[in-house]
């Protein structure tokens, strides 16, 4: 089963606190501050295996979340960091942010790794927090929090060249012939029912990847078929080879075939069906020219400059030549799309200001803001100094200013994740 497209849920770890610890040992009365750093968080890490081609792990488990990091301990004893959750997907893999849709990175490199989310940052111990006036601060630093996202992976299929056509005429077939492919062949519809991908060789350590495009038929743009699931994998190919049945076996018009699977393209993707097209009049050898309308079918593959190629999977005719036209036109192609990163969640979600949210709720303001919430993770609101510093914070930053522009006048009462205070500018 090909699993190409899954919606999943990613956490990084949270960062460790640090510690608040005094040094203590026989005849020192009075040792300082020792309180060890928290760990980094785990970061979720996306890798590609060349070995994997399909996102079938992530059908049943679509939660994914990386160990947080150790606390510190005493003695300057440093938190353990979280361990990195490593995710593998297949090459050609785009993850995409769940709720924009925007592209967040294309993998398609074998080898290629990318930190989605980076883990929260340890919080720093008291001993970052003594100077020559507070020598006993008995505060330290939380862990920042870990990111988290639902993104989509959508696996775009890395080849070539695209086998495209309408259901058994011959695609696998013409792969299976070509190439070092062994899809499943019968003679009914539907009977490849996902993407196959073979490397096709040319001699001299050349030759391209090339795949047959299940599932098109019409209506395949709006979801018909199979067409819905697997025009995605066509978006990469450099090159389309357009196989029709031209023995009329079926009694279909060849070139009412073609036009067929043009306007599934187009209305799919206009860029897409303005790709290079070889056109592979299968089935030659079973030619019944009584039925089939050879200048008209000519005439249609010369007036929209589309190169005509005669072959017969089953016999091998004129195979090498399809696979030479292809490799040539391949030349002066440009490379296989990649798609460019729109966003970057660890970016989007780290603003470098210390902006807050203020809401005025029935005269009580409530303030938020991540870096305020981790801020406040680490004062000791029972120790005067720490008090102070979270004080001289708020000022620095421009907390009692925004809430002065809001509207806060002294008395007010404001809200800070629970911790309530009357406000004094």
């Amino acid at each position: 089963m090909l699993i190409d497209q899954v919606k999943i849920y990613v956490r990084s770890g949270d960062g460790g606190n640090g510690s608040v610890s005094f040094h203590r040992e026989k005849y020192v009365a009075q040792g300082g501050p020792d309180g060890g750093d928290g760990g980094n968080g785990g970061s979720v890490v996306f890798y590609v295996d060349p070995g994997d081609n399909t996102l079938l792990k992530y059908k049943y488990k679509r939660k994914f979340v990386a160990e947080n990091g150790g606390n510190g301990k005493g003695d300057k004893f440093h938190g353990a960091r979280g361990k990195d959750l490593r995710l593998p997907v297949p090459p050609g893999t785009v993850i995409k942010d769940a709720e924009s849709g925007k592209v967040i990175k294309d993998l398609s490199e074998i080898g290629e790794e990318f930190v989605l989310l980076k883990g929260g940052k340890g919080g720093w111990g008291n001993r970052h927090f003594a100077t020559s006036t507070r020598q006993v601060p008995r505060f330290a630093k939380n862990g920042t929090r870990g990111k988290e996202a639902e993104v989509i992976l959508e696996l775009k299929m890395i080849a070539d060249v695209g086998l495209i056509g309408l259901p058994n005429v011959g695609k696998s077939s013409i792969l299976a012939a070509i190439s070092d492919a062994r899809p499943r062949i019968a003679n009914y519809h539907f009977t490849t029912l996902s993407p196959n991908l073979g490397v096709v060789r040319i001699g001299d350590g050349c030759g391209f990847v090339a795949a047959d495009i299940p599932g098109l038929i019409e209506g395949a743009s709006e979801g018909a078929g199979l067409g819905h699931d697997f025009l995605r994998h066509v978006d990469r190919c450099r090159l389309l080879i357009h196989v029709v049945d031209v023995s009329m076996c079926e009694g279909r018009d060849p070139v009412e075939d073609i036009k067929t699977i043009n306007e599934e393209l187009r209305a799919y993707s206009k860029e897409l069906s303005s790709r290079p097209q070889i056109i592979a009049a299968n089935k030659c050898d079973c030619i019944d020219e009584t039925l089939f309308d050879r200048a008209a079918f000519e005439e249609f593959a010369s007036k929209n400059s589309v190169k005509l190629v005669y072959v017969s999977a089953m016999t091998g005719e004129n195979l090498d030549g399809l696979v030479h036209a292809a490799a040539e036109l391949l030349k002066d192609l440009p490379e296989i799309t990649r798609y460019e990163s729109e966003m970057d969640l660890n970016g989007d979600t780290l603003p470098d200001d210390r902006s807050v949210e203020i809401r005025n709720v029935n005269g009580v303001y409530y303030v938020e803001a991540e870096w305020l919430y981790n801020l406040m993770g680490g004062i000791n609101f029972d120790d005067r100094e720490s008090l102070m510093y979270f004080q001289r914070v708020l000022r620095s930053s421009g907390v009692i200013a925004a809430l002065v522009e809001k509207g806060c006048k002294d008395g007010d009462t404001v809200n800070m994740y629970d911790f309530e205070f009357d406000f004094m500018d």
